[in-house]
């Protein structure tokens, strides 16, 4: 990375290709857009079919496992209620949203994520009026409101670092046990969504059921 970013500070450019699926989706580039991120050094995208993609690359955050979310919910109310269903989300988020809401969602997604949380606003990407903000998601919110954004938004944010602990994870089995799912299918869908191990999730969640039984 040092000696490529080398080259674009000389007045250089620098090309990234690949010849099976886009650069930084699972390979190293992800390491290069980050190091140019961290050194001022201007990134962009050449067009491609997805602006998800082209917002994951340019948001200089983890590609190795993202999610897509699509537009966030109209509505306050239903927009609060699936952001904090995403608040363990360990994976990188991406959100299209509209401009004239997006301050609105940045807002939202400070209460449920933290204002700490590291995101990216990306507009108008691949176009000639191409803008990439990253920060906080409480210095986006703040940068959202004092301007009139304009143009097509992906909105990608950081997943989580902050692990469930287990006790809490099997109460969610064994709930969602209670209204009629599989235990086996209950701890596949909290392992996934906590980032952790399946099969010890079942037998904690096995353990604590025989003890409540017992008890």
């Amino acid at each position: 990375a040092e000696v490529l970013l080398r080259v674009v500070r000389d007045g250089g450019t620098v090309l990234v290709v690949s010849d099976a699926g886009t650069p930084s989706i699972s390979d190293p580039g992800y390491r290069l857009v980050q190091t140019a991120i961290a050194c001022g050094v201007p990134v962009t995208v050449a067009p491609g079919p997805s602006a998800v993609l082209a917002g994951l690359v340019l948001s200089g955050l983890p590609t190795d496992r993202f999610c897509f979310e699509g537009f966030m919910p109209r509505k306050p109310g239903e927009r609060r209620r699936k952001l904090q269903a995403l608040a363990t989300e360990q994976r990188t988020m991406v959100f299209f949203e509209s401009p004239r809401r997006l301050g609105d969602a940045l807002s939202a997604a400070v209460e449920a994520f933290g204002g700490d949380r590291e995101a990216a606003v990306c507009r108008e990407l691949t176009k000639t009026h191409e803008e990439v903000i990253r920060g906080t998601l409480t210095e986006l919110a703040k940068w959202a409101k004092s301007r009139h954004v304009l143009g097509e938004i992906v909105l990608v944010v950081a997943g989580t670092q902050v692990q469930v602990a287990v006790s809490t994870a099997v109460a969610e089995i064994l709930a969602r046990r209670a209204d009629g799912e599989r235990l086996k299918d209950a701890a596949r869908a909290v392992a996934a969504a906590t980032g952790l191990n399946s099969k010890e999730l079942y037998s904690a969640a096995l353990a604590a059921r025989s003890e409540e039984s017992h008890g």
